[in-house]
């Protein structure tokens, strides 16, 4: 119960890796914290599933009525449909922002990074990603590493569904060191 009393939001919509949602979702909660799942739209929201359609969520709140006030940290999960979609919303975009901007923890995995670019708080940062998107995370400015699990000032990044347990792992870490105040500088 190493994160009673905390509060994670895990943003996703359609196309979501399911792997990436679920085990996180799980152990955060196993671990004491009140996960919330944010998306646009307000129902449930479909995984995807290596190479199919999996199963679904019900959200708990939308973009427009989330605050980040209300949250410890940030989980981005990936698949390939998922951050394509958010990565166009603004609502998304400044959700994500504002945990940079208050030095909170965000977690990122797979493709989920294409969400970090597109929000335009990756520069100078240390990160992983899926490794087709590598090119695009240099692009951007960061100093990409084909490592597990990367870790730079509360931003946790992951390769893929296999790096889960260091994933996890890092971001119950990060939770309960709170608020960091490099990551809000780098914002």
């Amino acid at each position: 119960m190493q994160l009673k009393g905390k509060n994670i939001a895990i943003l996703a919509t359609d196309g979501f890796e399911k792997s990436e949602l679920f085990k996180p979702h799980q152990q955060l909660k196993e671990e004491g914290a009140n996960v919330h799942i944010i998306s646009p739209e307000e129902g449930e929201i479909k995984s995807w599933d290596k190479d199919h359609w999996g199963e679904t969520v019900t959200v708990d709140k939308t973009i427009t009525s989330a605050n980040e006030a209300d949250y410890n940290g940030l989980v981005l999960p990936g698949g390939v449909i998922n951050p394509d979609n958010l990565r166009i919303n603004e609502d998304a975009l400044s959700f994500i922002r504002s945990f940079f901007k208050s030095g909170k923890p965000v977690a990122a995995i797979c493709h989920a990074p294409w969400l970090l670019i597109s929000a335009g708080v990756i520069e100078n940062r240390d990160v992983t990603s899926f490794k087709s998107i590598k090119e695009d995370v240099v692009n951007a400015g960061a100093n990409w590493h084909d490592k597990e699990v990367v870790v730079d000032s509360g931003l946790i990044t992951s390769r893929n569904p296999d790096d889960l347990p260091a994933f996890i792992s890092k971001i119950i870490e990060e939770v309960k060191e709170g608020k960091h105040e490099e990551q809000a500088v780098n914002a």
